[in-house]
């Protein structure tokens, strides 16, 4: 893609992503012309932010041709309607397990989309429940037998996925990811503070009281999550958006020195720094909610190799050929996945050239463990 049409979609992305805040002046963005604003479209779509952007043109003096407003204005209508049709379908749900005595929290998706000023125009993805150990035997025996379909499961993770009336619902009995052990150390105390420590807050949805995690374990656990996702192929910048909104919403409550403690502890105050450097520079988040944020050079020049890296693979891959998941035997598929993964990590070791030769032999070991078990 041309350079203003991305710097175009960045500006919008800030305009819309910030609106509430005022942190911005959403009439003097740049807009470069000629802007191909189907470029810009494609990579609103992309990435996952359509509703985002749309808030951003909203917000701004951006005029793109009528004939694809109208149509980016429908398909943030039909955003709308889905987020309607999800958060009534999560209400129902958990209804129903806690009828069943099963109880769980609502990770990611819908409860943080309600750190948007707008909710509804976020693009909603999976259901994605978060349980004990117990509570997760428990809602498989419930649920799998209303599932269409039911993805393999991931016996060391605790994860299950299936589609139920349309939706994705995953259960996860873990929070842990594929990047090393000391990260899931800290994973696994912000489980325990969870499940023994009672430490969690709430989103009325419908007037059902849905338990997320704590403000301060939330933004733990969303950093990690897509920082497995840039490790292993591919991250979107709507999961970043999600973390910047959830950082600005509770930045009253945040414990800077327990931010800073488990991120050394888990070794990744490098990552922070860079992607916090990321989501000031190009998505406008405030440096003030930015925690430990620093504006040296060198972060900067981290940032921008983060946004190629970005912009080139698109969100979870979506500019690369998947096509062998569908037409290769499951062996061959895993060795081109372990190729991709390798040449990723030399991507990244021009980042974190420290930290991805670390992270990389626990990211290997774990590919092959699920080989082996066929996951």
């Amino acid at each position: 893609m041309k350079k203003e049409n991305i710097e175009t979609f960045f500006a919008l992305l800030r305009a819309g992503l910030w609106a509430d805040v005022g942190s911005i002046d959403l009439r003097n963005q740049e807009y470069v012309e000629p802007v191909d604003w189907d470029e810009v479209y494609q990579l609103a779509e992309e990435q996952s932010v359509v509703g985002v952007v749309l808030a951003g043109i909203e917000h701004s003096d951006a005029k793109p041709p009528q004939e694809l407003l109208l149509q980016w204005i429908g398909e943030v209508q039909m955003l709308e309607q889905q987020n309607r049709a999800m958060n009534e379908f999560v209400a129902e749900l958990i209804e129903k397990m806690r009828t069943a005595g099963i109880y769980m929290l609502l990770v990611k998706g819908q409860g943080v989309a309600q750190c948007y000023e707008r909710p509804l125009w976020r693009a909603c993805g999976d259901v994605d429940f978060f349980l004990s150990e117990d509570n997760y035997k428990k809602a498989k025996d419930l649920l799998l037998p209303m599932a269409k379909t039911v993805e393999p499961e991931w016996l060391t993770s605790m994860h299950l996925g299936m589609n139920i009336e349309g939706w994705v619902v995953e259960l996860h009995g873990s929070l842990r990811g594929s990047l090393s052990p000391k990260v899931n150390s800290v994973l696994n105390e912000i489980r325990r503070e969870t499940f023994y420590g009672g430490q969690v807050r709430s989103w009325v949805n419908n007037g059902t009281h849905i338990f997320l995690l704590d403000a301060n374990n939330d933004i733990i656990y969303v950093f990690t999550h897509f920082l497995n996702h840039f490790y292993k192929g591919g991250i979107g910048i709507r999961q970043i958006c999600d973390w910047c909104r959830l950082l600005w919403t509770y930045c009253k409550q945040i414990d800077v020195s327990l931010l800073e403690k488990r991120l050394r502890k888990m070794g990744l105050i490098t990552e922070w720094r860079a992607f916090g450097t990321f989501a000031v520079e190009y998505l406008g988040m405030p440096s003030s909610a930015m925690p430990l944020y620093s504006s040296d050079k060198k972060w900067k020049r981290k940032a921008a190799k983060i946004c190629s890296f970005i912009i080139e693979v698109g969100n979870f891959g979506h500019n690369r050929d998947m096509s062998y998941y569908e037409d290769k035997p499951y062996l061959l598929r895993k060795a081109i996945s372990f190729g991709r993964r390798t040449k990723d990590i030399c991507s990244h070791a021009k980042i974190f050239p420290i930290d991805s030769l670390k992270f990389y032999p626990y990211i290997l070991f774990n590919g092959f463990r699920s080989a082996a078990r066929g996951e």
